[in-house]
């Protein structure tokens, strides 16, 4: 209700600002703009429902959501296999000379992985060949696989000439292939092996290899992206602050909102395979005077558990996690009356705090995520004591004297109003300087639904105000110095039958018609 109030008093002054563009003649009377205002309309953030005719509001809003590829990070890793002699070695032609098993870090940080399945990714293979026929390079990773067969290439590398290797390259797609990573053992981690292979043109002459020919496989991964993972993911330690702006409430400037008992909840959900424990370090939020009011309760700064998600690929169920804050157990009333402009919500989670419980079975899945949401259900319902909202705007209004001037005017706004609340607007014009120029009252109160009658098309209270912004002579004469104007308004959420300032719900379906027109007198030295 409070972003419908700015955006209500901003979209009416706003536009008599903004879209004058008459030609001003003497009693001359020009519209300026015609439009309803609701709900619908006004509110992009926040889902509205419907509860027994009124308003409800639901806050949905995600603070934290960690996914697969934030979770397990494989860096581009190139796999370089070099093979040397050290004396001179005479290689009949079709003779291997190079059979070797290699185990290769794959340099991953933080987790001990035993097994992933990629969702893309590459790696790019180059082979040299420093001698002076055709060698034949079988290159095989043993723990690689897709679809069943086992991750096997054969490149035929050329003679090299002169000094200049013998080069073959290749790029290949990686995406689905399943990573072993436990090692010529079976039982590291973090291991990728490989099978090398090396021989002689069977067709080509026999020849001597001297401890200067270096023959060379390099295999690169590069921007490899996990669709799966096992293995365990360490005591990974997540500790952020997220800041959640609500800009509309920068206008607020002074007064006092009451609010309904309200619950926050905050939602966390653990889709890994994974236990840990987490916390909310302080929740705050600042107003736009600078009033910071921190939220308090048993449920700030104490370690909760999260359970590990259950089941597998089709059957993953994450587990969930829920922490609430009522005026039982919080000062959530006062937190949320603060009308704080920018909330901050500072947490702390950490996983396997007790270490690899699992065995090294920690697992993550395409679908998993570590979540944090905030949630809020509340009767939008508002009571508000002279709650002043201030808003400034830049304008530019200029006329010659020396011709046609406007000696007197209007600002005329007619509303029609099915929302509980009363409001009192005054405009103020500045300078350059942003000094005060006139103050400009309006003749009447924006009235509310609660005093007017049962509008029979909507089955609504409503009820129509006329308010009239007089435009003298001296506001005339200063014009050419206005270069903004400050919107102030004042609103209340009173009770006519009892006179005092109490909650109000919004009705369902709500609106507020307005019609904005001037009305001048000018004065023409035509």
């Amino acid at each position: 209700m409070k972003r419908i109030i700015v955006f209500l008093v901003v979209s009416l002054v706003f536009a008599s600002c903004k879209k004058e563009q008459t030609i001003w003649e003497s009693d001359w009377s020009t519209p300026l703009i015609s439009d309803t205002l609701s709900l619908d309309k006004l509110v992009n953030d926040s889902t509205f429902s419907e509860n027994a005719g009124f308003y409800q509001l639901d806050l949905n809003r995600t603070l934290f959501d960690l996914n697969i590829s934030e979770l397990i990070s494989i860096p581009d890793t190139t796999l370089k296999n070099t093979f040397t002699f050290a004396a001179s070695l005479p290689v009949n032609a079709g003779t291997d000379f190079v059979n070797a098993i290699e185990e290769n870090d794959m340099n991953i940080q933080d987790v001990q992985l035993k097994n992933i399945i990629l969702k893309s990714g590459f790696i790019d293979i180059k082979v040299q060949n420093p001698l002076p026929t055709i060698a034949i390079f079988t290159f095989n990773l043993p723990g690689v696989t897709k679809n069943g067969s086992t991750f096997s290439k054969i490149y035929y590398a050329p003679a090299a000439i002169g000094a200049v290797d013998g080069v073959v390259t290749e790029t290949i797609d990686l995406t689905g292939y399943q990573i072993d990573l436990t090692g010529i053992s079976g039982g590291d981690f973090n291991l990728l092996r490989s099978q090398i292979n090396v021989k002689s043109d069977p067709a080509g002459p026999n020849i001597t290899i001297t401890p200067s020919d270096i023959t060379r496989i390099d295999a690169t991964f590069r921007d490899v992206k996990v669709n799966y993972a096992r293995g365990y993911f360490g005591n990974k330690i997540i500790s952020d602050t997220t800041e959640v702006l609500i800009d509309a409430l920068d206008a607020v400037a002074s007064g006092t909102a009451d609010l309904p008992a309200s619950v926050i909840q905050f939602h966390i959900e653990n889709g890994i395979k994974v236990s840990g424990q987490a916390r909310f370090e302080n929740v705050s939020n600042e107003n736009s005077a600078g009033n910071v009011l921190t939220l308090s309760g048993p449920n700030i700064g104490t370690n909760f558990n999260m359970d590990a998600a259950t089941g597998s690929w089709s059957t993953l169920t994450p587990s969930q996690k829920v922490i609430e804050f009522n005026s039982t157990n919080s000062n959530i009333e006062a937190y949320l009356e603060n009308l704080g402009k920018k909330h901050k919500v500072g947490y702390t989670m950490q996983m396997n705090p007790w270490g690899n419980v699992s065995g090294s079975w920690d697992e993550v899945f395409p679908n998993s995520k570590l979540s944090i949401r905030m949630t809020a259900t509340m009767p939008l319902a508002i009571g508000l004591d002279n709650l002043q909202l201030r808003d400034t705007f830049a304008i530019s209004l200029v006329q010659d004297p020396e011709k046609t001037r406007v000696k007197s005017g209007e600002l005329i706004l007619q509303a029609s109003n099915s929302f509980p609340i009363s409001g009192e607007i005054t405009l103020h014009l500045l300078d350059e300087n942003g000094a005060i120029l006139h103050s400009i009252v309006g003749s009447s109160i924006l009235q509310s639904s609660l005093t007017g009658s049962l509008d029979a098309n909507t089955a609504l209270l409503v009820a129509n105000s006329e308010l009239r912004f007089v435009l003298s002579e001296a506001v005339l004469n200063d014009i050419n110095s206005v270069q903004s104007v400050i919107v102030d308004t004042r609103f209340n959420s009173i009770n006519p039958i009892t006179n005092l300032v109490e909650q109000q719900s919004i009705p369902f379906g709500a609106f507020l018609a307005i019609k904005l027109k001037t009305k001048f007198t000018t004065e023409n030295k035509f």
